[in-house]
C-alpha cells in the first residue's frame, strides 16, 4: 500500500492551496483518512480527519479555513487551504488506516509529505 501526497508549494499568505493524497495497492477497505503537518523543530500534529462515514475533525489552528474531504472511489483524501498563514508552514503527511487483501486487519500507512511555504 502507498498513499502518494500532491499539491504542496509556495504561496501567499493569504492564499490557497489544495492537497491531495491517494492510496494505491491491494486494498481490501479505507477507514480514517487524514492530513498531519510538522514544522521545522516542532513534533508531528494533527491537521485534519475524516471517517469513512464522513464525520470530520479539525485542530483548532485550521478550524474555518481548511477543509478536508475525501472520494473513496478514488480513495483519494483532499485538503483544501484557504486564508493561508505563515504559521501554516511545514511539512504535510498524508494518513489512512487500511486494511489490506493480504493481511485482512486495519493498519496505519503514511505518505512521504508534501512542502507547504506560506510567504511573501
Amino acid at each position: 500500500v502507498q498513499l502518494q501526497a500532491s499539491g504542496g508549494g509556495l504561496v501567499q499568505p493569504g492564499g490557497s492551496l489544495r492537497l491531495s493524497c491517494a492510496a494505491s495497492g491491494s486494498i481490501l477497505s479505507i477507514n480514517a483518512m487524514g492530513w498531519y503537518r510538522q514544522a521545522p523543530g516542532k513534533q508531528r500534529d494533527l491537521v485534519a480527519t475524516i471517517t469513512s462515514g464522513r464525520s470530520t475533525n479539525y485542530a483548532d489552528s485550521v478550524k474555518g479555513r481548511f477543509t478536508i474531504s475525501r472520494d473513496n472511489a478514488r480513495k483519494t483524501v483532499y485538503l483544501q487551504m484557504n486564508t493561508l498563514k505563515p504559521e501554516d508552514t511545514a511539512v504535510y503527511y498524508c494518513h489512512s488506516t487500511i486494511a489490506t487483501i493480504t493481511v485482512g486487519r486495519y493498519g496505519d500507512y503514511w505518505g512521504k509529505g508534501t512542502l507547504v511555504t506560506v510567504s511573501s
